[in-house]
């Protein structure tokens, strides 16, 4: 059974940093491809970043430089650091994962204002 909890949003203004984390209750977590999702303002959900389950991640390119996603299998713990955010990566940030159907956590906010 997958169940995603994220943590770790909040506000912060532009140029700062949060690191989101994202718990997996499941046992299949270390054999998974997790990732990051957002969801900005009026639009559709978005890949932010996945990581496998060896640890080897691809960003989307609004990710790139800035974002890191890296994993603990042992502790079942996804993290997604974000640095140098701006207004418009204000959104609901999401973690997933695909076990034969996808698995998403609730959902958390990240504010960054200007």
């Amino acid at each position: 059974q997958v169940h995603l909890t994220e943590s770790g949003g909040g506000s912060v203004q532009a140029g700062g940093s949060l690191t989101l984390t994202c718990t997996d209750t499941g046992n299949l977590f270390r054999y998974n491809t997790m990732a990051w999702h957002r969801q900005l303002p009026g639009q559709q959900r978005e890949l932010v970043a996945r990581i496998t389950g060896g640890g080897i991640p691809v960003y989307a390119d609004s990710a790139k430089g800035r974002f890191t996603i890296s994993r603990d299998n042992d502790l079942k713990i996804l993290y997604l650091q974000m640095t140098n955010l701006q207004p418009e990566d204000t959104g609901v940030y999401y973690c997933a994962t695909r076990v034969l159907e996808d698995f998403w956590g609730q959902g958390i906010q990240v504010t960054v204002s200007a």
